[in-house]
């Protein structure tokens, strides 16, 4: 009994050491996106602080971090300029609405159809872009009012504290995890740059994050149609990119802990958060695969990680400020270039040579996308692009095995499967000039998959019945049967179903 408490102790210790590191790199995140998004910094920081608490309080991925996001922020943008920060605020409503449609009618489960190359570009292009990031920090605002890359010794301090925070979190996990290497890493820069007078960036150089506790709001818009489609085409790709990324990163979670989440309460769970959000005052968001990295790596893999995140980051926005402001950012940037090392699938390189060439083709093609476009855009174009290479090679197996039979009609065993891709070689295989008047299909060994199949059918018995001969369709499965006979008007072919065996029993001798 004593073991289990004292067990149950420890893991609630490690999530709540991992929400506060998780809430450290919150601050910046959040108020960059907030800045992406061209609202107020707050904003930001509510919308991160509301998305982790109302998604650990009743999502369904124990240790996966919510928040501001800048695959969000980006669809916010023109919204905001167009509109003002009150459309954003309605956006956010409608979006949590979809998002919970969604999970109500079990979509969620549809992110397995999601093929593990397009996961892989995934990962990779978001470490890419989680890299690319951070190197905002390392430049500075001249004169001109132009950003300029850091040069000399402000250069060579970052670049040294950023490494100091690296190594900290490299070799620490090594002696004693009984404090996650990230927050270790960003207290003992904190305290080098404080009281070594070290001259360098810190957070309070971003912006003001002081706040209060974040009010109850409904969104000053007009309550008409002309607000609903204004808002409307937002909400559904705000809705379409968050839950994309979410169940993306709940499937990285579930990799990462061996462990399986659950889809559509994700969903619901981010639906929810994002409505709370558009009441509150947040811009919403979505899961955060760098910050979930950083939990779970930290040792946080329930939901009271996620719930101590956003309470600390309350407590940083409302009493904390001050000294949050004092954290340098080096020690941030060297905590995401550690998450960026954790998520990057190095091994992708040696499964270059080992995998076939169109699923090493689609992952770089994700990553890529990933990288100069948006998450959610990259995960579709990755998934037709398997799509369609999957049809095409599958196109190519269809042939067919001819048999001339004693009674002088010709049986043609078809194998492989018929459908949209396969249906050009599928008329290739036929003769009906120099076919005798008998002819039969076998299709013991395909199937007959869709409109297109059933078309290249029709056209193939037009083909025989303007030649004078006769075309019929044999051992067809039940499913090719139901398929032509819903299909009656659109095929004019004789068709039979495979016949019914049954296993030999012996009491019936």
């Amino acid at each position: 009994m004593f073991q289990l408490y004292y067990d149950h102790a420890a893991r609630a210790r490690d999530d709540v050491l991992s929400g506060l590191t998780v809430a450290f790199a919150l601050v910046p995140e959040a108020v960059a996106f907030a800045f992406v998004a061209g609202v107020n910094p707050l904003v930001g920081l509510y919308g991160a602080f509301l998305m982790g608490l109302v998604t650990s309080l009743i999502g369904g991925r124990p240790g996966m971090i919510s928040g501001a996001t800048g695959a969000t922020a980006v669809v916010m943008v023109s919204l905001v300029a167009l509109h003002g920060v009150e459309y954003l605020f309605a956006a956010v409503v409608l979006t949590g609405l979809l998002q919970v449609a969604f999970g109500g009618l079990k979509f969620g489960k549809y992110i397995r159809m999601v093929p593990y190359p397009v996961m892989l570009g995934f990962v990779n292009g978001l470490a890419i872009v989680i890299f690319l990031a951070q190197m905002d920090h390392f430049k500075v605002e001249g004169a001109d009012g132009i950003m300029h890359w850091l040069s000399g010794p402000p250069l060579f301090t970052m670049l040294g504290l950023v490494s100091l925070t690296m190594a900290i979190m490299y070799f620490l996990p090594k002696f004693t995890r009984a404090i996650p290497a990230g927050l270790a890493a960003i207290i003992t820069i904190s305290l080098i740059v404080i009281f070594g007078g070290v001259d360098t960036k810190s957070v309070g150089d971003i912006a003001d994050i002081s706040g209060g506790f974040p009010a109850f709001h409904l969104p000053a818009v007009p309550l008409n149609l002309e607000t609903l489609w204004i808002v409307l085409p937002f909400a559904v790709i705000l809705a379409g990119v968050g839950l994309i990324e979410s169940l993306l990163t709940m499937s990285v979670v579930d990799e990462m802990t061996g462990t399986r989440g659950q889809g559509n309460r994700v969903s619901i769970g981010q639906g929810v958060a994002n409505t709370v959000n558009g009441f509150f005052g947040g811009m919403g968001g979505c899961a955060m695969i760098g910050q979930t990295m950083i939990n779970v790596s930290s040792g946080g893999l329930r939901n009271l990680s996620g719930i101590a995140a956003a309470l600390f980051l309350l407590m940083f926005i409302m009493f904390g400020s001050d000294l949050i402001a004092m954290v340098p950012l080096a020690a941030l940037v060297g905590l995401m270039f550690m998450v960026v090392i954790g998520t990057f699938e190095w091994g992708s390189f040696n499964l270059l040579n080992k995998v076939p060439r169109e699923d090493s083709f689609v992952g770089i093609l994700v990553a890529t996308v990933t990288v100069f476009t948006n998450l959610a855009t990259a995960v579709i174009v990755g998934v037709i692009a398997s799509a369609l290479m999957f049809s095409w090679k599958q196109a190519r197996h269809i042939y067919a095995i001819r048999e001339d039979q004693k009674d002088g009609s010709r049986i043609y065993r078809v194998h492989g499967p018929l459908f949209f891709a396969s249906v050009h070689r599928f008329g290739e295989l036929f003769d009906p000039a120099n076919d005798p008047d008998e002819v039969y299909i076998d299709c013991a060994m395909s199937r007959i998959a869709d409109h297109s199949a059933i078309e290249a059918i029709d056209n193939l018995a037009e083909r025989y019945k303007q030649a004078g001969k006769h075309l019929h369709l044999t051992h067809l499965s039940r499913e090719c049967v139901q398929l032509l006979t819903t299909a009656a008007d659109l095929v004019e072919v004789n068709f039979s179903e495979d016949p019914s065996y049954h296993v030999a029993d012996d009491k019936l001798a």
